[in-house]
C-alpha cells in the first residue's frame, strides 16, 4: 500500500526527514512514535502527497503518480478544531463534506449519502448533536466530526495525525474502536501517537523517529519492552 525508498525532504534549508525506507502493507494499522520535532508529521504530510520530497520515491497504490487516487486517501490532520469556531455548520454538513472529492461540490446528496451520515453519527456517539454548529461542542466531539468526515468516503488508506490529543477518555475509546473497525474493512491506517500504552493492543507496526530518521521498525509486542521504551521516552 505505502512503500517509501531513500525519502529526503528539507524545510527552509534544514533537513526534515533523511534517508527514509519504509513500507506498509495493506490493512496493516501502523503508528509513528517519536520525541516533539522527530519528523512525524512531516512523514504523514509526505505520504499524503501534502510535501512533495527533494529525493527519493514515495510509492502509493503501487504507483509514484498517485494524484488521481486522491480519492481513496483521506486525513485527518493536527489541530482540527483551529477552524473558525463561529463558522455556521452543522455536524452533519461537516461529515458530508467528507464526499466531495468524490462526488464534486455541486451534486447533491442522495438518500444513501444520508443513511450513511447517519451510521457514522451513531457510531461515533454524535447523533444527539448532529444538527448542532460545529464550533458549539466540545474538542472530544470536534475531533470525532472530523473523523467522520475522513471515513464518509470509505478510504482505503486513512491517516491520523495525533488525533487523541485533547479528547476525553471517552472519545478515545471510541476511536481506537473505529480504527478497529475499519482495519477489519481492509482500510490500512497510518497514525502519529503519543500515546505509546495504547500501542501494543492496537498497533501491528510501530515506526519510531528522531531527528527526522526512522530508528527501528518493530510489531507492538517488541515495542513494549523497556528497550524501545527509552527510545522513545528518554530521546
Amino acid at each position: 500500500m505505502i512503500e517509501l525508498i531513500d525519502v529526503n525532504f528539507e524545510f527552509q534549508d534544514k533537513v526534515a526527514l533523511k534517508d527514509i525506507n519504509l513500507k506498509i502493507d495493506r490493512s496493516e494499522l501502523a503508528v509513528i512514535v517519536g520525541p516533539n520535532g522527530s519528523g512525524k508529521s512531516t512523514l504523514v504530510n509526505v505520504i499524503c502527497g501534502i510535501y512533495a520530497p527533494v529525493s527519493g520515491k514515495v510509492v502509493l497504490f503501487d504507483r509514484e503518480d498517485y494524484s488521481e487516487l486522491r480519492k481513496k486517501i483521506s486525513f485527518v490532520p493536527q489541530k482540527v478544531s483551529s477552524f473558525n469556531q463561529l463558522f455556521p455548520i452543522s455536524v452533519k454538513e461537516t461529515i458530508l463534506l467528507g464526499l466531495v472529492s468524490k462526488r464534486g461540490y455541486f451534486r447533491s446528496y442522495t438518500k444513501e449519502d444520508m443513511k450513511k451520515v447517519d451510521e457514522i453519527l451513531e457510531m461515533l456517539a454524535l447523533s444527539e448533536v448532529k444538527d448542532k454548529q460545529l464550533g458549539k461542542l466540545s474538542g472530544g466531539q470536534q475531533q470525532r466530526v472530523f473523523i467522520g468526515k475522513a471515513l464518509i468516503s470509505e478510504p482505503e488508506l486513512l491517516i491520523l495525525d495525533e488525533p487523541t490529543v485533547g479528547i476525553d477518555s471517552k472519545s478515545e475509546e471510541l476511536l481506537y474502536q473505529l480504527l478497529l473497525n475499519e482495519k477489519k474493512k481492509n482500510t490500512t491506517i497510518v497514525m502519529v501517537t503519543h500515546d505509546i500504552f495504547a500501542i501494543k493492543d492496537y498497533a501491528d507496526k510501530v515506526i519510531c523517529m528522531k531527528d527526522g530518521q526512522i530508528l527501528t521498525i518493530c510489531n507492538a509486542q517488541e515495542f513494549s519492552t523497556q528497550k524501545y521504551k527509552e527510545i522513545y521516552v528518554n530521546d
